[in-house]
């Protein structure tokens, strides 16, 4: 007798992308993956190990995103979600939330968050440096999971202003190849005080470099690797089980 196939009703299939170091276990445009209904983000995680797409120990530092939302183990899937894996993250424009591939203008950042009633300004500047652990370095490239990294850059420039109480803020992240003292990432933030305004710009590169998908690929004068990024929040990461 021919094998029984499961009715339709009964299976669906998901899109899977993968970003960064973890790219290379899917094509480039990603790949469709065939599971029982009504299975969670952990089923669909130990399927993917037990077949030898992903690692268990890449799992367990990954994150996943669900139609670019961060989902957790027990989340259901559903038949056509877009399922990006996400390993640690390394650290179209709209308004003073910006992924671009053109060098960063930093003064014309800093003046669109100005205002008469502001105190103070503060400003990370993160620039690509000439070594990383005593190794010569002679470019960067970005890559980004470019509509969920824009999503979250609006949701911690909310939260910023939330938590601190400051007026505005500016998140602009450059993506492509970085040479020595180009700025990657710029983030300026503007307060009646200064207090506020420093420990703002700090929880916001923080929290960026922890939550936003984009990845960094070292190119040094002896080799190249993906940088390691930071651990996921606990809450995030680290979805196999």
């Amino acid at each position: 007798m021919p094998a029984r196939t499961l009715p339709y009703a009964l299976s669906m299939r998901v899109r899977l992308l993968s970003f960064g170091p973890l790219k290379s276990a899917l094509p480039p445009e990603g790949a469709w993956f065939e599971l029982a209904a009504q299975q969670r983000v952990a089923d669909l995680v130990r399927a993917l190990v037990d077949k030898g797409t992903f690692s268990d120990a890449a799992m367990r530092t990954a994150a996943v995103a669900v139609n670019r939302e961060y989902a957790g183990p027990e989340q259901v899937l559903s038949d056509g979600d877009e399922v990006a894996i996400l390993p640690p993250v390394s650290g179209g424009a709209d308004g003073l939330v910006q992924i671009v591939r053109e060098p960063i203008k930093t003064e014309t950042v800093v003046s669109a968050v100005k205002s008469g009633g502001d105190g103070a300004v503060c400003v990370f500047d993160g620039i690509v440096r000439d070594n990383t652990r005593g190794r010569a370095t002679l470019h960067l490239d970005y890559e980004a999971y470019e509509e969920m990294a824009l999503k979250q850059m609006h949701t911690l420039r909310e939260e910023a202003k939330a938590k601190f109480g400051v007026r505005e803020v500016a998140i602009v992240h450059r993506l492509g190849r970085l040479h020595v003292g180009e700025t990657s990432v710029l983030i300026a933030v503007s307060s009646a005080h200064r207090g506020a305004a420093f420990d703002a710009c700090r929880y916001v590169i923080d929290t960026l470099k922890k939550t936003v998908p984009i990845w960094k690929h070292e190119q040094f004068a002896d080799g190249a690797v993906w940088a390691d990024g930071e651990p996921f929040p606990e809450d995030l990461g680290g979805v196999a089980r």
